[in-house]
């Protein structure tokens, strides 16, 4: 079976794939490699998730409209996502950057647009904006604002849904609990794989009706800042194996399979033809008999890996040289 014939159902009525293709990658990934590797998602049924951070919508663009040119796809049929970086939370910045994003991807609309981090930095041209210490310079910005804007540009037509990404419980329920609130967030995007299984927020989302978007599945993202280089590797667990060989399939099979059968749109990033080809095998019904994927609990045993997100916001404020009292005001606009 396809990704093209599973979708999950957001909760302003718009569908959602329930496999997307992950566009970020290395300086060391050549820009036609991307253009290449996502018109092949494309193909194979993917949604295409891009963001402004990556630096590489014009590559995901000339993907997208090369796939429509040649009658391959209709618009329709592509579900796209891109991201508000953390220096355009300020209200009168989210639909300019909203714009900029769709003219590099030579798009009208973009299906989902989600705040990429519930963290604010200095506007300004540069990505991570450091003061002459090598500090992060922060800014002090109400996310109910930012979200207001992001609502603006739903009305304004210029996304179809709007979600968010990174978020805890505690700053989820800001944005829900605002005073006005017009629109909920459709989506929650975070790591997820079995050694972080998120179980305490997925519950939370389920209650408030909104889908997990799950990345770093396979869980490959073992940053030094964040993760101990000396735990288990998900890949190469014992379970995770034995799971694999019963059923003839790969560990990055079975993890994949895990997160579908708990109801998560699942992000797979490669740029390997042969991986995205066996990536899509994760949708056939014959991957493994009824409920043996979600015999991947991990107990006690393992530990799981802290995510990347936490941490990140951790070394953001670790490094955060002001005063206490600008602060407590930075800790309550991002809701921490």
């Amino acid at each position: 079976m396809s990704s093209k014939h599973l979708h999950i159902q957001l909760n302003d009525g718009h569908f959602i794939p329930v496999l997307g293709f992950g566009t970020y990658a290395s300086e060391k990934v050549p820009g036609k490699m991307i253009t290449d590797y996502t018109k092949f998602a494309i193909d194979a049924g993917f949604h295409i998730d891009s963001a402004s951070l990556y630096q590489n919508e014009e590559e995901v663009g000339q993907a997208i409209q090369s796939k429509i040119a040649d009658g391959t796809v209709k618009r329709e049929d592509i579900f796209s996502t891109s991201k508000l970086w953390s220096t355009s939370h300020q209200p009168e910045l989210v639909q300019p950057s909203l714009e900029r994003s769709l003219k590099r991807l030579q798009l009208d609309y973009v299906d989902l647009y989600l705040i990429h981090f519930p963290v604010s930095l200095k506007p300004g041209d540069e990505i991570y904006p450091k003061d002459e210490h090598g500090n992060f310079k922060l800014d002090i910005v109400d996310l109910c604002a930012t979200w207001e804007a992001m609502e603006k540009c739903k009305d304004a037509g210029l996304a179809k849904s709007i979600g968010v990404s990174n978020f805890n419980r505690r700053q989820l329920e800001r944005i829900l609990n605002m005073p006005g609130l017009k629109y909920k967030p459709v989506c929650n995007q975070v790591e997820c794989h079995p050694y972080l299984n998120q179980s305490k927020l997925l519950d939370f989302c389920k209650l408030n009706d909104i889908v997990l978007v799950v990345y770093g599945a396979l869980g490959t993202q073992r940053y030094k800042y964040g993760v101990d280089q000396s735990s288990p590797v998900l890949l190469e667990d014992p379970v995770l194996a034995a799971i694999a060989k019963k059923h003839q399939r790969t560990p990055a099979l079975i993890s994949l399979r895990y997160l579908l059968q708990r109801g998560l749109v699942v992000l797979a990033k490669s740029f390997n033809e042969e991986r995205i080809e066996e990536n899509m095998q994760v949708m056939l019904r014959t991957l493994l008999d009824p409920g043996a994927a979600s015999l991947l609990c991990f107990p006690q045993a393992l530990r799981r890996h802290r995510g990347q997100a936490a941490l990140s916001l951790r070394f953001c404020l670790a490094r955060l040289q002001t005063c206490s009292s600008s602060a407590t005001a930075l800790l309550e606009a991002a809701g921490i």
